[in-house]
């Protein structure tokens, strides 16, 4: 069994760099990071300081680590073992339980209802009460990356993934009910990132090409938003969020820019109370877009980017959110180069972005270390710019147990042969936020 999850790791960021992997929780308030030496989890409440929640040793060299919101449930996957995946409760210090599958884990996604795995051709569904395997989707199109998104809405946790490995075609799976709702075609060219907003009623989608992202309904599949994020070239999109209230969507790439989008629907009654030169424009050019080819006429009806940030980088992987830090919006960019970017956004105006702060997740030492950015003569008239905005931020002042639940058998699960107990863990309601009472996996098994 050993042998078998060592086998070669899945293709990911060098692990020479400051860490191998970053996520951010489901409500953006814990930011969770994978390195050689373990994982690391990261309050991301405050601007002007960073506290380190925990720093789990159990297994070196982690390439996943997703918590669930703000309790103790840890999931961790391994380049040593990347066919494991081990759950923790890390305020214990104990591991809750271990799965073993038939290839390589690519992505684990969960809620508060599923625990969702994503191999190269299957997915395995989890119910996170008990870990039981409620469903395996084998034959899945193929995907290198493990891309898949689960709407953090337990009430409907509704699972997207490729539906094609040769064109953006999405296919959503309603997890709760075990059945699929709806095949979306989405871009001519494969799926590159996905993610739900924080209710499920919309899921965001970017192709390879990672010049549009465009924005539908769920579970009807209706396309509500297009964006275009550039022309001159096609990008790598490493990640898309929406914000809390759904009105923005950013988008990070392994270009420079950082571009956040406004979700907003165009009145026409708002065009005829003020007739200005640019709406008269904008007729002219739907009308025109009648006669012109599909391409042209989509490009003519796709929105510009709302705000922007210019990273200090290029080529280096990161991941963005959009969060409510002290009252107001923030965007946070996680980035390879070991740091977390807290910038302001403009609700109202938009425009460039201002940087109000950068924590360096850890030195050489792997120490938490905290500093300012340093300011040159383009920040300081930005900030000056800026200043009748920016200057309402408010600043304020044991080992894992032996442990192991072999994953139930179905038709290619997790590990044949190594059935899961019949029996429920959970005898009562489950509170995940009561470190008393969550996780309910309260007895070791024998």
């Amino acid at each position: 069994m050993e042998s078998q999850e060592s086998q070669e790791a899945p293709d990911g960021p060098g692990v020479d760099r400051a860490f191998i992997c970053a996520s951010f929780n489901q409500d953006t308030t814990s930011l969770s990071v994978g390195t050689k030496t373990g994982y690391q989890l990261f309050s991301v409440t405050a601007v002007d300081k960073l506290d380190c929640i925990h720093k789990g040793v159990e297994c070196p060299d982690v390439y996943i680590v997703e918590r669930l919101f703000s309790s103790s449930l840890v999931v961790v996957v391994s380049l040593s073992m990347p066919r494991r995946m081990n759950v923790y409760h890390f305020k214990k210090g104990t591991e809750i339980c271990n799965y073993s599958y038939s290839n390589n884990i690519l992505s684990v996604r969960l809620n508060r209802q599923r625990l969702v795995v994503c191999l190269e051709e299957s997915v395995y569904i989890h119910n996170i009460k008990d870990m039981k395997l409620l469903k395996t989707l084998l034959n899945t199109p193929i995907n290198p990356t493990g891309l898949c998104a689960l709407s953090v809405n337990h009430s409907n946790s509704y699972l997207a993934y490729p539906g094609s490995a040769t064109i953006g075609e999405i296919t959503v799976y309603d997890a709760n009910n075990l059945s699929t709702l709806t095949l979306i075609q989405a871009h001519d060219s494969p799926l590159a990132a996905l993610t739900f907003n924080a209710s499920g009623s919309k899921l965001a989608s970017a192709s390879e090409k990672g010049t549009v992202i465009r924005v539908f309904s769920i579970p009807e599949g209706q396309r509500l938003f297009e964006f275009r994020r550039g022309m001159k070239r096609y990008v790598s999109i490493s990640s898309l969020s929406f914000s809390a209230d759904t009105q923005f969507l950013c988008a990070s790439s392994n270009t420079e820019t950082v571009h956040i989008f406004k979700l907003e629907q165009h009145s026409p009654s708002q065009d005829e109370e003020s007739p200005t030169w640019s709406t008269y424009v904008g007729k002219m050019f739907t009308a025109a877009s009648t006669y012109l080819p599909s391409q042209v006429s989509d490009m003519m009806h796709q929105d510009r980017a709302f705000a922007t940030v210019r990273l200090n980088m290029f080529g280096l992987k990161n991941i963005c959110a959009l969060a409510t830090i002290q009252k107001l919006p923030r965007l946070l960019v996680a980035s390879s180069d070991g740091c977390l970017y807290i910038y302001n956004v403009d609700p109202q105006d938009g425009g460039e972005c201002v940087l109000v702060q950068k924590h360096r997740l850890f030195d050489s030492s792997e120490e938490q270390v905290e500093e300012k950015e340093e300011e040159n003569p383009e920040d300081v008239a930005q900030q000056q710019a800026s200043q009748s905005y920016a200057a309402t931020v408010a600043l304020p002042s044991t080992p894992p147990s032996s442990t192991t639940l072999m994953g139930y058998s179905e038709d290619g699960g997790a590990q044949k042969g190594e059935v899961f107990p019949e029996h429920e863990f959970a005898e009562g309601p489950v509170c995940l936020d009561d470190e008393n009472e969550f996780p309910p996996f309260g007895h070791q098994m024998n």
